[in-house]
């Protein structure tokens, strides 16, 4: 498990409010967990680096007014123009009890297949995973080293301690595609020359 910690001031409700937040170059959001109120906040968009642009996931160690919250990143919007974020929603989690997150899929390893001219194929590039928070991976490692043209990992396959895969088991994570073959194309516009036989004759 990997913990990011998330400095945050608490903020005031309303339209006014969050655009007073903006204005002043810091992002809204809001943290909530399961039989707790909401609690509006406020962050500096430097804090949220480690959290949102990062393949890992991660732990958020949140702490307001010297309480100290352990969340997951749940949601977040984007401004469709500038790209900065507007606005995120952190969900509490319990030490003691589950929770589902959707974990990066890295292929490691050249494979067989690939060696032999076939193309790696990563289909399946987030999987989604229920475990405690202290056992979290940041990211799950698929090796494809063994991996020949025409065969693939499916997501049955994968296994973690302490982690339950959650999706269809036949779903392919990867495969290994045969390569494709070269075609001759005619070129445009050109016709074939004529068949010449004996004494130079043309042959119709």
């Amino acid at each position: 498990m990997s913990e990011v910690i998330l400095n945050a001031e608490p903020r005031a409700t309303g339209k006014k409010a969050a655009k007073a937040v903006r204005n002043s170059g810091m992002i809204n959001g809001v943290y909530y967990s399961t039989g707790s109120a909401a609690i509006p906040i406020a962050v500096h968009p430097l804090a949220m680096r480690p959290i949102v642009y990062t393949a890992d996931a991660k732990i958020v160690r949140l702490n307001i007014n010297n309480q100290s919250y352990d969340c997951v990143l749940k949601d977040i919007s984007f401004d469709p123009v500038t790209d900065k974020i507007v606005h995120f929603d952190l969900f509490g989690v319990d030490a003691n009890a589950p929770i589902e997150v959707e974990v990066t899929v890295l292929l490691q390893g050249l494979s067989i297949g690939v060696r032999d001219g076939g193309v790696l194929e990563h289909i399946l590039h987030k999987i989604k995973v229920s475990c405690l928070p202290k056992d979290l991976p940041e990211h799950i490692e698929v090796d494809v080293s063994n991996l020949t043209i025409g065969h693939s990992i499916h997501l049955d396959e994968i296994s973690i301690p302490n982690v339950k895969i959650i999706g269809k088991s036949d779903m392919v994570v990867a495969t290994i595609a045969a390569p494709r073959s070269e075609e001759v194309v005619e070129p445009e516009g050109e016709e074939a020359p004529a068949l010449v036989g004996q004494k130079g004759k043309k042959l119709e």
